[in-house]
């Protein structure tokens, strides 16, 4: 009887570890190596309205409750930030896109910079502020692209 008492303990124990470990962790931004990237998308992998600063981009599903309040979430910023665009993807339509950016649940935001590479993605529904510090790292891109072109320039004189 204790036996069983114990490991019900053990049990409730690591499934509240997990649900607070998997509580803190969703909607949280997780920044890619500027100098690592992922992916870059392109106007065909995504069509829509492209934004001169950065572009928001949400997979979403059917039947994804968070995925309402993300749409809201992110319309909102890109309305609010100039140069800023929203594109909603349909993941149950886009398999293929789906799995070349290994987007493994909806609501999943990834955050492009002005030439369509990925700065940053969050799985689960992220904060406004989270969002905002988000674009505010694509502008790090452009300083690290400028910096590289008066590099390859230098070495090539």
């Amino acid at each position: 009887m204790l036996d069983r008492l114990f490991l019900l303990v053990i049990a409730l124990g690591a499934a509240a570890v997990f649900g607070l470990w998997w509580r803190n962790r969703s909607g949280r931004f997780n920044p890619q190596q500027l100098e690592e990237r992922m992916d870059t998308l392109t106007v065909s992998d995504l069509p829509g309205p492209w934004g001169e600063r950065a572009t928001l981009v949400q997979f979403s599903s059917a039947f994804c409750a968070p995925c309402r309040a993300t749409r809201q979430l992110l319309g909102e910023v890109a309305e609010m930030v100039d140069g800023v665009s929203y594109i909603e993807v349909d993941a149950e339509s886009n398999l293929d896109l789906v799995r070349k950016l290994r987007i493994a649940r909806t609501p999943t935001v990834l955050v492009l910079d002005h030439a369509g590479r990925i700065v940053t993605r969050a799985s689960g529904l992220p904060r406004k502020p989270d969002v905002i510090a988000a674009i505010a790292r694509t502008a790090e891109t452009r300083h690290l692209e400028k910096r590289n072109q008066i590099s390859r320039f230098k070495t090539a004189k």
